[in-house]
């Protein structure tokens, strides 16, 4: 194992699959000199036939990497911020997730969206939000959210390999976060939840940047309530049987999600838990999640995007 950031496991998972398939490419905004510098380098190792820039245009590069994967190539469109994929919403959401299934299975849409997501930069309404519901709600899309370098790296390598569109959203606020990789090549199935810390009082249920929050709210309450964090690191499918067999063992959930709390995630997982676990439940559940409102910027954004407190003050209120 080796311990580095998740932006080098991000990096890696690129260089390490463009290595072992010469149909896998980068298309985006920038990707030759690289946003976030997760992508810069990579063209001078492979050329820009395989690391190609783009003009400022979402539904040209998301256009792109649809007709590209139709064709046999496993494209990787970066959108730079997930807010900027809604502009290429007819590509994403009409072609891209439901070619596959409209044509009976005969045509392969490998290909990842790939974009940043989340606050904590006070970078306001266009550059903040995690909107996964929108790609949640878009049948035939695969939703993956990763909160550590080891899942950064495992599941974007599943991602790339697989026959089918994937929205990657990654965190802005983890690209430091140091975490232990496996030296050897390694992936993560897709509908797999991971415990990030087992207790036997509260299930939390976090993804991407909010599962940091969660364990470090979890620590400090430890010897006061003892918190189960889950991370069901993909959204889309979704490990619903570990989930539940949690709120079996502890009898209460709190969700904490950065997207909206009205038709997000958390408010799907609310039903679902519901629907197929109402008896295991000793409370009602409660929701963490970013105000019904849009993110502004500067010193506005903590009052929009859930906090520590709020999700410390969640555990007490549904354990109590």
């Amino acid at each position: 194992m080796k311990q580095i950031t998740y932006m080098q496991a991000l990096r890696e998972a690129f260089i390490e699959e463009m290595e072992r398939d010469e149909t896998v490419f980068l298309i985006g905004e920038s990707v030759q000199a690289g946003s976030y510098d997760i992508t810069s380098g990579i063209v001078q190792r492979f050329g820009a036939d395989r690391v190609m820039d783009t003009p400022i245009a979402e539904a040209g590069i998301a256009g792109a990497a649809v007709g590209a994967a139709t064709a046999g190539y496993r494209p990787i469109a970066d959108l730079m911020f997930a807010d900027f994929m809604l502009i290429a919403g007819d590509e994403i959401f009409l072609k891209a997730a439901q070619w596959r299934f409209l044509h009976g299975g005969k045509v392969n849409v490998p290909l990842v969206f790939f974009a940043a997501v989340g606050g904590g930069e006070a970078l306001a309404n266009e550059h903040s939000q995690v909107p996964s519901a929108y790609f949640l709600h878009s049948a035939g899309l695969k939703v993956v959210l990763p909160a550590t370098p080891y899942d950064a790296k495992g599941l974007l390598k599943t991602a790339i390999r697989d026959d089918n569109p994937v929205v990657f959203l990654w965190h802005k606020m983890l690209m430091v976060d140091k975490g232990e990789v496996p030296e050897e090549d390694y992936t993560i199935p897709f509908g797999v939840a991971d415990i990030k810390r087992e207790g036997s009082d509260v299930t939390v249920v976090a993804n991407a940047y909010m599962v940091q929050q969660s364990l470090k709210v979890a620590e400090k309450l430890k010897g006061k309530i003892d918190v189960e964090v889950i991370d069901p690191r993909t959204l889309e499918p979704l490990d619903i049987d570990t989930i539940l067999k949690s709120v079996e063992k502890t009898g209460h959930l709190v969700i904490v999600d950065e997207d909206t709390e009205r038709c997000g995630f958390a408010g799907e997982l609310s039903a679902q838990v519901i629907d197929k676990g109402f008896d295991l439940l000793d409370a009602p559940i409660k929701r963490v999640c970013a105000k019904n409102l849009p993110i502004p910027g500067g010193l506005l954004e903590p009052f929009v995007l859930p906090q520590p407190e709020w999700i410390e003050k969640a555990i007490e209120d549904v354990f109590a």
